[in-house]
Order: structure tokens, then sequence, then C-alpha cells
């Protein structure tokens, strides 16, 4: 079917007898070469023609002469790049690719016509010199994997966590980066199966970690980590790897206390709203308050706490969330800093009462 189905025609190699039509649907495209340039040239025109809705009979066709078998190229669907001096500057990618690496290319920037491969399944852009991510990777609706290894990235935009890729990225690499903070949005990339984030400047992991329901495979080594989110305890993994975080002495008997004493009405009313579980959105609330609810802490009693609340550190054994555990430290250890939210003084006076008579 051609007509109203050609997206766009490829002609600066015509006279070569080289030309690339790319058809809408299926999503391809057909590449011709080795022809003769005038035959070439009576056949792109009469393609345009049908394409136009032009009646078959007045088409400006000549008799048709299969190909070989062997003359005709199935779709490409892998690329491997792995030196700048290999990158194509001139051509196109094939429009079919479902794997692309271009790996040690020097690229200072993900080439826009890397974002036109709407097949593409996995893309390794590692080693390059890439400094931010265009929001346009959220349109590869069947990308799986992105492996961004080795470039000069300081974030992740929330933008990208509420792309497509919320339904398709499994894999995720950013190890060996300049990333300090992923954003709120992070997890909602409730795919993920595997994450590394080894070698950044991380100094804290996303705050809803737990939502990440498929996450199996975790590595956040060499980065500044002083202690774990509280939700880190709802992961369910089977490889973890904290090697090489500076994390801090947990010390229950020295809290952090950010409690109010009498309540706000803002405090009492985000509590309320959490706790019964009272439809919210930005159609009834400023969109401030809700980025505020959607961070509220839970306390141990699985009350919850805004902005008023007792904070501390305790320590837990990496082996309650993860089968196999790389260790801690030099010294042996599995152990790492979580922290601990209490919604009152009596919550916390409770949790101190068990913690003395257990030591």
């Amino acid at each position: 079917q051609v007509q109203e189905n050609i997206e766009r025609f490829f002609t600066r190699f015509v006279e070569e007898g080289k030309a690339t039509v790319r058809l809408r649907e299926p999503a391809v495209d057909v590449c011709l070469s080795k022809a003769n340039a005038s035959n070439l040239k009576n056949f792109l025109s009469a393609v345009r023609l049908a394409h136009q809705g032009t009646d078959i009979g007045a088409l400006p066709l000549s008799a048709l002469v299969p190909a070989k078998t062997s003359e005709v190229e199935k779709p490409k669907t892998k690329m491997i790049i792995t030196s700048r001096r290999d990158y194509p500057l001139t051509k196109n990618f094939p429009y079919s690719l479902e794997h692309l690496q271009a790996s040690y290319c020097k690229l200072a920037r993900i080439d826009m016509r890397v974002l036109c491969l709407k097949k593409l399944r996995k893309l390794d852009l590692s080693h390059n010199h890439i400094k931010q991510l265009p929001a346009t990777i959220g349109d590869l609706i069947c990308l799986q994997e992105l492996n961004l290894h080795d470039n000069h990235l300081e974030s992740f935009s929330g933008a990208l966590c509420n792309s497509t890729l919320q339904k398709s990225l499994q894999f995720l690499d950013l190890s060996q980066n300049k990333i300090k903070a992923l954003p709120i949005q992070f997890c909602q990339l409730q795919e993920l199966v595997n994450l590394k984030l080894d070698d950044n400047e991380l100094i804290r992991l996303p705050f809803k970690i737990g939502q990440l329901d498929h996450l199996r495979f975790l590595s956040a080594a060499r980065n500044k980590l002083p202690f774990l989110p509280s939700d880190f305890r709802k992961l369910c993994l089977e490889n973890l790897d904290l090697f090489g975080n500076p994390f801090e002495q947990p010390n229950p008997l020295v809290p952090n206390i950010q409690l109010k004493i009498p309540l706000t009405l803002l405090e009492c009313a985000a509590r309320e709203t959490i706790n019964y579980r009272i439809p919210y959105g930005c159609h009834l609330l400023p969109s401030h308050l809700c980025e505020d609810l959607e961070v509220a802490k839970t306390c141990q009693c699985g009350s919850a706490c805004l902005s008023s609340f007792i904070q501390i550190t305790v320590t837990m054994n990496l082996h309650h969330v993860a089968h196999t555990v790389v260790l801690v430290d030099n010294m042996g250890g599995t152990e790492a800093p979580i922290i601990c939210y209490f919604c009152s003084l009596d919550c916390y006076s409770q949790f101190l009462d068990r913690y003395l008579q257990s030591n």
C-alpha cells in the first residue's frame, strides 16, 4: 500500500543509482541501490504519483524484473559503532534498528537522528561525553535498555520519568557520571529490573525507591550516601551492591526532632488525607501541596507525617532486602544505616523502650 503511506524520500545519491523510501506502515526504510539512474528516477516518480493517489493505469511503470534473493537485504536491526571514525555523519541510521551501540565516539549530546528510531529496544551510548539527556528520549516507546555508563551527566530529568519509559524501560545504567541526586519522579519507572548507579556523587537514593516493585538488581557503589531512605525496606532484590559509601554510624539516641506541638492545621489535614486515603490532585489542591503529599513520611506505627516528625537512623542488615549482598566495607559488613520516622513523642518513646531493652 503506497497511497498516503510515504513518510519521506531520500534521493541525494540518485545519480549513483541509490535512493531510500521511508514508509509509515510498516515503519521501514526501503533502500534501493545498484540501479540504473534513469530507471530509478522513473520509478521514484511513479511512487510519488501513487502516494498522491494517481490511478494505477496512469502511472509510468515499466515491466518489472524480479530481484534475485541475493540482491535483497533484510532490514538492519543491529548496529555497533565503537569509534568516532565509524560514526555515520552523512548517512541516516537504518529506520529498522532495534539495537544501537555508539560507544567511544566522543558524543557531547545525543544525535537527534537516533531519537527518530521508533523501533529501538536497546540503546548503548556508554563511554561518551554526554552532559544532558533530551526529554524526547521518552518518545522511544519500545526502549527497554538504556546504557549511559561513563558520560558527563549531572542529572536525570523528571520529564523522562513521566514519559513512556514508565512502561518500557527495564535496564538503566547511569554509572560513572556526576549525578548528585535523582528526581522524586524517578520511582515512576516501575518496570525497572536492573539499575546501575555506581561511581556517581549521589548523596541520597530516591525517597520512594520502594515503589520499584520489579527491581531485582541494584548497584550504587562508590557514591556519597550517608544513609538509606526509609522506603528502602520495601525492596525485594536478588543482588545489591553498596560498597564504598561513607555511611554514618547510626545513633537512635540522638534524634533529629522536627516535631511541632501543637501540630499545624496543614500538618493535621495532610496526615488525615493520607491516612484515610482521601483522593487528591492538582485539580483540587495547589501543585506544591500535591508534591508535599507525595513525599510524606511514614511512622513506625503506619501513620503519615509531613513536616512535623522525629527522625533517627538505625542499623539494617541488607540481607533483609536482598538475597546476595556485596560487602558494604572492607571489614566484611552487610549492614547500613536507614532512616526511621516517628509521628509523635509517644511513638518514639515506645521505640526507645524496645531499643534499650534489646541492648
